[in-house]
């Protein structure tokens, strides 16, 4: 199978390579070899190399940045996504899009499963939704939800919040962490896995949730981070509501990933995952 992956370099982009490469023909495009909101260019690549399948691990995550730059946001996640969807369309290829846990509100009380209805509450988690809705226009789409990335390629940065407790908890500062926010966790490796499987397998294309299985505040994160490591972490609790940032946050977004084990994709818990990952 031809696979192309865009954002190849990004956190996710650069594990799908790698885990990838050696079981199928990756083409692996960056910034630099395909911009993504120039429809033309998107259309043309696709239609010279014909890829089985296009994966789009690209997208603008700047949060909070977002909220004052709305248009960047809306080309990177929605319009990219339309134009792969077309070129995809154009040849029959097969399209997986990244989403994530911002497009609900976060006001649920149990893991959500892929029905459940989004309401999001950001510059940043609308682009999210209207590009999981383009996606479902190429002729045979996955849409996959994750969140709080963590896990990083063999040559490439820790990012996200986990690289940060982690980081802060080794050195021995002091560490902020949300006691009301609940996270379902996704180690980058277990999602690549994940995808592939789907892709491999032509399982039932449409949206899933595809996380790390199980739930935990942040609060409870950094102290399995603490206890894997055999350190004593200064973890200082603070609350949603005493934090202002410029966007939005769901306050509870576990995510349930019931639909995917049932086609065979079992996502081990969250704490196996940090610890194959911090190991």
């Amino acid at each position: 199978m031809r696979i192309a992956v865009c954002g190849a370099q990004g956190q996710l982009g650069a594990v799908l390579v790698e885990r990838w490469r050696g079981h199928h023909e990756v083409l692996a495009w960056d910034r630099r070899a395909l911009d993504l909101t120039d429809g033309e260019a998107v259309r043309r690549l696709v239609a010279q190399t014909r890829p089985d399948a296009l994966v789009n691990a690209a997208g603008y995550n700047a949060v909070d940045a977002a909220e004052t730059a709305p248009v960047a946001a809306l080309e990177a996640n929605v319009c990219a996504v339309r134009h792969l969807a077309r070129a995809a369309q154009d040849i029959g290829a097969t399209l997986v899009q990244y989403s994530s846990d911002f497009v609900f509100d976060g006001e649920a009380t149990a893991p959500m499963e892929e029905a459940h209805p989004p309401h999001p509450r950001s510059v940043y988690a609308m682009s999210k939704l209207l590009g999981e809705w383009f996606a479902m226009d190429a002729p045979r789409s996955y849409v996959l939800r994750v969140e709080s990335l963590f896990g990083q390629a063999a040559s490439g940065p820790s990012k996200g919040t986990l690289a940060g407790l982690v980081s802060g908890i080794r050195a021995g500062q002091p560490v902020r962490v949300f006691v009301d926010r609940v996270v379902s966790p996704t180690y980058v490796h277990d999602a690549a896995d994940a995808t592939l499987w789907l892709l491999e397998h032509q399982s039932p294309a449409g949206l899933y949730h595809c996380v790390n299985s199980g739930h935990a505040t942040w609060a409870e994160v950094a102290e399995e981070i603490a206890r894997l490591l055999g350190v004593s972490a200064e973890l200082h609790p603070v609350r949603t509501a005493d934090v202002v940032l410029p966007a939005a946050r769901p306050r509870y977004c576990a995510l349930s990933n019931e639909k995917l084990r049932a086609v065979g994709v079992d996502m081990p818990s969250w704490q196996d995952a940090l610890r194959r990952w911090l190991s």
